[in-house]
């Protein structure tokens, strides 16, 4: 089994499952009483956030190369960065380190492709869903088409997510705006929906949903367990 080098604490509260359904995965493939092996690197969110926010992505991806080589030397195989949006500093990961980094956009595209769909909607902060590193890696490696939500509703599930869900606070009101605004997906030709922020299966259960719908949390999650329980 490989080590898994976990870069965690963006948030804290989707962090957690990240942990819970690695080994959950790890248990069902392997049974008895295997678990995954694994190192994690968490930060202070409080740090991150300013800089997203300050749109100082250079200072965000070396902080998170900082993270990566502390992976890397306490002998992870390979990376999964806990995290949808930081992925726009993916990049700097790669560079810092010999190891690789599991993208999660990758296995979420993959799962998308599996139902047999290509024009999804995407949910995330407003970094993913206006930003192209993360529509752009979805459209120009797996031909997906990426709808979002107009400003009005993109600043919506942006506030929800930080005011809310990264704090822990699970309010029906925002679940019913939610719903609210992945039917305007549908409306406007979604197949699906992507809920590209990690903190947001905290908010909306994919199981109940009429129409399918992808959590990046538990996509990644498990696609990391397996890729662990490979030889590389």
């Amino acid at each position: 089994m490989q080590t898994i080098g976990l870069i965690g604490g963006m948030s804290w509260e989707s962090t957690v499952p990240y942990y819970k359904i690695i080994n959950e995965t790890v248990k069902a493939r392997l049974g008895g009483l295997h678990s995954a092996k694994l190192v994690m690197h968490s930060v202070d969110f409080h740090e991150i956030e300013l800089l997203q926010h300050l749109g100082d992505w250079v200072g965000a991806g070396q902080a998170m190369a900082v993270a990566a080589r502390s992976m890397e030397a306490a002998g992870a195989d390979f990376l999964v960065l806990c995290t949808n949006t930081m992925h726009r500093v993916a990049g700097a990961i790669e560079q810092a380190v010999a190891i690789p980094l599991l993208h999660i956009a990758d296995p979420t595209a993959a799962a998308v492709q599996a139902r047999g769909l290509s024009r999804v909607g995407l949910l995330g902060t407003r970094f993913t869903m206006e930003q192209d590193f993360y529509r752009g890696r979805l459209q120009d490696r797996y031909g997906l088409e990426v709808i979002v939500p107009d400003a009005a509703d993109r600043a919506i599930v942006h506030r929800v997510i930080y005011e809310e869900l990264c704090l822990g606070k699970v309010l029906d009101a925002s679940r019913l705006e939610y719903l609210r605004i992945i039917q305007r997906l549908v409306a406007a030709g979604a197949e699906g929906v992507i809920l590209g922020c990690t903190e947001i299966g905290l908010l909306i259960d994919p199981d109940q949903a009429e129409m399918p719908m992808f959590d990046t949390t538990r996509i990644h999650a498990v696609s990391s367990a397996e890729k662990a329980l490979l030889f590389p």
